[in-house]
Formats: structure tokens, sequence, C-alpha cells
């Protein structure tokens, strides 16, 4: 299992998210590699500790695949959720009132940028709330 959030425009124009995972499935050849996906262009960044970026939209869909340094995200309407070395979120507010983010911790955030086609499967599966 791989750790996934999703972030994307909801109907108001604001940004919602959800956890859940990636689906790996059996991968290439009966290897554990996972589902493949297409993208389009790969980039890597880092930002120093401390760093944050304000209120903003994702020019792209796209994967923001975290390699080390933890990263708080904020949505317009207070909610919060992190992400943590591993971790994978699919970015898809493009629109609308955006997100901001600020680094926790005392790691810079290194990170891989994947973007894909906004038609491209997946692959991911929600985390259900149990009442």
């Amino acid at each position: 299992m791989i750790r996934c959030v999703r972030m994307w425009t909801g109907p108001d124009g604001n940004s919602l998210f959800e956890e859940g995972e990636l689906d790996i499935g059996a991968g290439l050849h009966g290897r554990a590699s996972g589902l493949p996906i297409a993208v389009r262009e790969l980039s890597f960044q880092e930002t120093a500790t401390g760093g944050s970026f304000e209120w903003h939209q994702d020019p792209q869909p796209q994967f923001v695949i975290t390699l080390a340094g933890t990263v708080e995200f904020e949505v317009k309407s207070g909610a919060t959720f992190t992400i943590r070395p591993g971790d994978v979120l699919i970015a898809q507010d493009d629109s609308g009132s955006g997100h901001r983010w600020r680094l926790i911790g005392n790691e810079p955030w290194r990170r891989a940028y994947a973007v894909y086609d906004a038609n491209t499967p997946l692959h991911f599966t929600a985390k259900r709330n149990e009442a």
C-alpha cells in the first residue's frame, strides 16, 4: 500500500482532499512493481527547511511524490493534511481557491513532480471512514 492524498476543486470552487492509497496490483512480469501510469514530464524540486507557499492552484494534474521532509497542506475551509516521505499527493486543484503549504520539522522538502494527462486512470482508492 502506498499512502496517497487526492486534492481537487469542488463544485463551490474550493479545494477538497481525501486520503486513500494507490492500487499496486501485480505489476509487470509478475513483479510487485505496481500498475503503470503514463506521465508526460518528470521533475524534481527542493525547498529549504522552514519554507512555505501561500494560496495557489496546481498548474496541471500531477503526482507530487515526497522523498524527504514533512509538509502540512491547508485548504480554504481550514482543513489540513500532512504529507510525509513516501506519500503521494495527486494534485488536481487547478482552479478555484487553491491551497497553501508549509514545511514542518527540520528537513528540506525534496519531491518529484510527475505530470500526467488528465484522462489517465490513476488507480486511486479512497479510504472509507467507518463510523
